[in-house]
């Protein structure tokens, strides 16, 4: 144990685009028949903690509650968090859900302390980021 205290825990990667999250996501996500929705815990150099499953939906939606997405990454006394889910369909523009959840995401997040540095929708072999749309404002 005294060994691994000063060798230091290992790091997770860093995320800083939309294309870092697709990479890392797009072989969990393949061949999916179901949305599932992951939050990206990430420590201050946004480095990967750890990665929550907060919901499975349907061929077409998942229910994401703010609660439950931010649960796990105030217990890991995260910086900021990514939200990323698959659309099974193929088709990564968002929907008016994608939209709408996004918003209240990010209004949980500056409540809680915790920023919501993006939103990553994967598709088959491609990824639209919530950010880079500019659908995360006053950022």
């Amino acid at each position: 144990g005294k060994r691994m205290f000063m060798e230091g825990a290992v790091k997770g990667p860093a995320f800083s685009t939309g294309k870092d999250i697709f990479s890392y996501f797009y072989p969990k996500f393949q061949n999916l028949k179901k949305e599932v929705f992951y939050c990206v815990a990430l420590d201050v150099k946004n480095r990967l903690i750890n990665e929550f499953r907060v919901s499975e939906g349907s061929l077409t939606s998942s229910n994401v509650h703010p609660r439950e997405a931010f649960k796990n990454a105030i217990k890991e006394s995260a910086a900021s968090v990514i939200f990323v889910h698959n659309h099974p369909s193929g088709d990564t523009n968002p929907s008016r859900d994608d939209i709408s959840i996004t918003e209240k995401l990010v209004s949980a997040g500056e409540t809680v302390g915790i920023k919501v540095l993006d939103h990553v929708i994967i598709g088959e072999g491609e990824y639209t980021s919530m950010l880079e749309k500019g659908y995360l404002t006053g950022r």
